[in-house]
């Protein structure tokens, strides 16, 4: 076997982990469908390469209106690597207390959200944090890890938590642990990672589900869709149409904030 027809063996061993956990992607789906039809917000939040996923969901053609994609660019700005805005800083702050609270200060949280917490070791405290936050609110959450990679992983936090511990359900991208899964003779380190493959799987069949749901429910999503598929009229009024509508739902983040007591600690 060569080292491409491995990987894309490898490959499909992760979407047969992801297709094995259809009903749960149906459950969470329905989740975030309800959040959706009471014209709330499901929150996503991933850092690092994490980021990928949240932008997986929206918005990009193929997606809807009904997610908040809160990506900190001090945790995921890495084309730089080095020198100003580098990696080094960046992995850092993945790792700083108190930082998710921070963000999630900005906004007004319902219990009718919903939150999809990314993170592959799930072991970063960022990411750990803004779930535990979440939970405070009543707010259920949902977490996509790579199980092997996070069960073999020691948790940055001093309680050994992970994000695991603060989800109300979990999806497993079926990465292997580290990540990366193919070795090369010669090299004593794998390459070429799996969890960006099962995590984009995972978020597609979520949004198809999704739009299921809001469709037996009698919403229409507002799809983002390309003009060679509708025409360049109907893809600019679609465009126009789906980003009002994530305007008015984003600006109910705004209406309350800091009148609640929970978000005012500084």
């Amino acid at each position: 076997m060569s080292y491409i027809q491995a990987y894309f063996s490898e490959a499909e061993k992760i979407l047969e982990i992801v297709a094995n956990q259809e009903l749960l992607i149906g459950e969470v789906a329905e989740q975030f469908a309800q959040t959706i039809l009471q014209e709330r917000l499901v929150h996503l939040f991933g850092s690092g390469h994490s980021r990928i996923l949240v932008e997986e969901m929206w918005p990009r053609y193929g997606s809807f209106p009904g997610f908040n994609p809160m990506v900190e660019l001090s945790l995921t700005f890495h084309n730089l690597v080095v020198g100003s805005n580098g990696q080094r800083q960046a992995m850092f702050l993945e790792n700083v207390s108190g930082f998710a609270a921070r963000i999630i200060r900005n906004f007004d949280i319902s219990e009718n959200d919903s939150a999809l917490i990314i993170s592959s070791s799930g072991c970063n405290i960022v990411p750990i944090e803004m779930a535990e936050e979440f939970q405070k609110r009543n707010v259920k959450v949902v977490a996509i890890v790579s199980k092997l990679h996070a069960e073999g992983s020691a948790s940055k936090r001093a309680d050994g938590m992970k994000l695991m511990d603060f989800a109300d359900h979990v999806l497993d991208t079926g990465a292997p642990l580290g990540d990366a899964m193919i070795h090369i003779e010669g090299m004593d380190t794998p390459v070429a990672p799996g969890s960006s493959l099962g995590g984009i799987a995972l978020i597609n069949a979520l949004k198809v589900q999704i739009a299921s749901r809001l469709i037996a429910h009698g919403k229409i999503p507002k799809v983002l869709s390309s003009s060679a598929v509708v025409g360049e009229k109907k893809a600019a009024e679609i465009f126009e149409a789906a980003y009002d509508e994530h305007a008015h739902l984003m600006s109910k983040l705004y209406q309350q904030v800091g009148r609640h007591g929970l978000e005012d600690n500084l």
